[in-house]
């Protein structure tokens, strides 16, 4: 996986990012979510690496990167710090601007590096996601039962922690599967890639704060960026995947950003493993526009 590309760890603040680096062009920075790593982006980067400079990290807590201990005010995992790990991380490779994609909560560190650091993004795509305070003030019964993982992980510690370390490999097969819309979508390699992180107890605790940060710390800032009508400046697109039956993602995402469009493509919640190839076309055709 990611031939001809460059494993680097970079320090900035208290953690230290490890990522994958390789291309040539303009700079585009990815994103992984919950509960993989980098490693969902094997049959993406190298497409994007024939015009950009593809850079693809670990989130702090997730992968090979640094997993700080959580905080009682849930700040050390909120998508304002994750999102300054990325900003100091592509500054330390020469990019200080930098187009930006994120799957699932590396969407959420995108959109707030978006909002938070305005000038630094010229063009931002999220993937099957809307903003973390539509996810929690509207749920809906199917979304609710869907999301039941939002609630369970985002329980004060230990509980989470402690349910999960007695057999992380049936919970990470487990919401693998339940996601997906593609059987036989993960590369045995990648899904060995995904067990072997995700069985540390370190990233077990680091997610588990990542979820909690998203129903404190990430939901008031949304709320007040909503408040103050701040929205996302820089033009915009939402993918999702469309075997996942969700509607009204563009129309969501209006509220946030002055200039967004977007589709689903056919398939479930792993867009960059179940659609590489069309996803791949989508980005570039996007960052290119």
């Amino acid at each position: 996986m990611f031939e001809g590309f460059q494993q680097r760890r970079i320090p900035v603040g208290d953690v230290e990012i490890d990522l994958l680096t390789g291309g040539s062009g303009p700079a585009v920075l990815l994103l992984h979510g919950y509960p993989q790593c980098k490693t969902i982006w094997h049959r993406v980067a190298p497409l994007l690496a024939a015009d950009f400079t593809v850079v693809a990290p670990d989130l702090r807590g997730y992968g090979d990167s640094g997993k700080p201990a959580p905080d009682a005010a849930n700040t050390a995992y909120s998508k304002r710090v994750m999102a300054r790990d990325m900003v100091e991380a592509m500054a330390a490779l020469g990019h200080d601007r930098f187009m930006l994609c994120g799957h699932d909560r590396g969407a959420r560190v995108a959109y707030r590096l978006a909002l938070d650091h305005p000038d630094r993004v010229a063009k931002l795509c999220t993937l099957d996601i809307v903003p973390t305070w539509e996810e929690f003030s509207a749920p809906g019964k199917a979304t609710a039962l869907g999301k039941f993982h939002w609630y369970f992980l985002a329980e004060p510690a230990p509980f989470p922690e402690d349910m999960i370390g007695r057999d992380p490999d049936y919970f990470l097969r487990y919401l693998l599967d339940k996601w997906s819309g593609t059987p036989g979508c993960f590369a045995p390699e990648a899904m060995a890639e995904y067990l072997r992180c995700f069985r540390d107890p370190a990233t077990i605790a680091a997610t588990c704060a990542d979820y909690r940060a998203g129903a404190t710390v990430d939901f008031d800032l949304d709320d007040a960026d909503r408040a103050a009508g701040r929205k996302i400046a820089c033009p915009m697109l939402a993918l999702w995947g469309g075997r996942g039956r969700r509607e009204g993602v563009v129309d969501v995402w209006r509220h946030w950003a002055t200039d967004v469009d977007g589709r689903a493509l056919d398939c479930g919640h792993f867009l960059p493993e179940e659609a590489p190839e069309e996803t791949a076309a989508e980005l570039a055709a996007f960052f290119r526009a």
